[in-house]
């Protein structure tokens, strides 16, 4: 009898490891699905914020006026498929300092869930004089 009760409990047990093994499939699916989905606006905002620490020390040493400096951040923008304005970029630059900022929001849906990404890019270089 006792040679019986075994083989019924591994079959039970085959099952709850199947059922463990599919749940965690699925947390791992949606996991990088959301992680698809969220980390390239982090990248965008990093390589932005990049460049506009790029751009205000070499506009500083150039002397570039705002609108050079709002085209080129707008260049990057644009390639990046950053939703936001050339307006939006905020540029204050005269001979002791080059600040850039931006502010803009990135929708994103995962799944049923809804989430509004707010980004706040800036940079500021100061003269040495």
């Amino acid at each position: 009898m006792h040679a019986r009760r075994k083989p019924q409990q591994r079959r039970f047990e085959r099952g709850e490891g199947r059922l463990k093994g599919m749940l965690i499939v699925v947390v791992l699916v949606l996991g990088i699905y959301t992680a698809w989905k969220m980390v390239p606006p982090y990248v965008n905002d990093y390589q932005l914020a990049d460049k506009m620490q790029e751009q205000s020390r070499y506009a500083m040493v150039n002397h570039f006026t705002e609108e050079q400096i709002r085209d080129n951040i707008f260049k990057v923008v644009q390639d990046l498929d950053i939703p936001a304005k050339r307006e939006d970029i905020k540029i204050v630059a005269n001979g002791n300092v080059v600040r850039i900022s931006l502010d803009y929001t990135i929708p994103v849906d995962v799944l049923v869930y809804h989430a509004d990404l707010h980004f706040s890019p800036n940079s500021e270089t100061k003269s040495l004089l």
